[in-house]
């Protein structure tokens, strides 16, 4: 491969630049993305880089809708942190920066922990928007997730215009199911309440109606007034 010297923070580096496809351990990967210029995007999926194509409007709106629910619900639940596109270092050859997370603080039973300015270890939920990435999204992605011990794994796959939400069970992702009303409902986190049909069609208003229901659910009221910071 050859070696581009890429100029970061004003001194210039000799590491091999990322090419989509490369295959990496974790460590490789890690090195070589903080080498390249910032505003390059890729992720290491099951051993192999992925570098995401543009992203289009619908993929666009999803994320804003959803990134919203998870931060409409953070601001109502004390001991829980919402996350926007932020690097994970999930695996020895996993490394990816999903759509959204949503995470337990280390007294609600947290697995996460900081190194540096990143992530590490296995959020309790990952959201991910699917369009032109579904074909890593539903398989590579959903398996680096199992297998590191991710809770919760929400996709929004676009181009189906559906929503699959795995919980995880007995070490492996299960299809979450709808309440009769169709409503998601997270095992993990109480009230946190979705309707798909809302967010798909871009109902900003009905997905925080949902959720607000959830939020005042006796499930979320009890889990917040039983929250002891420490």
């Amino acid at each position: 491969m050859a070696v581009r010297r890429l100029r970061v923070s004003g001194r210039f580096s000799s590491v091999p630049p990322i090419e989509a496809g490369d295959r990496l351990d974790q460590p490789t990967f890690h090195e070589r993305y903080e080498a390249m210029p910032e505003e390059f995007r890729a992720e290491l999926v099951e051993g192999v880089v992925i570098v995401p194509s543009p992203l289009g409007v619908p993929h666009g709106r999803e994320h804003a809708v959803l990134i919203g629910w998870l931060a409409h619900y953070q601001a109502a639940t004390p001991g829980t942190t919402a996350l926007a596109g932020a690097t994970v270092i999930l695996g020895p050859d996993s490394e990816p920066q999903p759509d959204g997370a949503l995470l337990l603080s280390p007294e609600r039973g947290g697995q996460t922990r900081m190194e540096g300015i990143y992530l590490a270890g296995p959020p309790e939920l990952v959201a991910e928007v699917a369009s032109s990435s579904q074909a890593y999204d539903l398989h590579g992605k959903y398996r680096d997730y199992e297998r590191a011990g991710v809770a919760e794994y929400l996709v929004v796959v676009v181009r189906e215009r559906r929503v699959a939400w795995f919980v995880r069970h007995e070490a492996r992702f299960r299809v979450l199911g709808p309440g009769p009303d169709g409503v998601l409902r997270s095992e993990v986190f109480p009230g946190l309440w979705l309707e798909p049909a809302a967010l798909l069609a871009g109902e900003v208003a009905g997905v925080l109606a949902t959720l607000d229901r959830g939020l005042a659910s006796p499930e979320h009221t009890a889990w917040v007034a039983g929250y002891r910071p420490a």
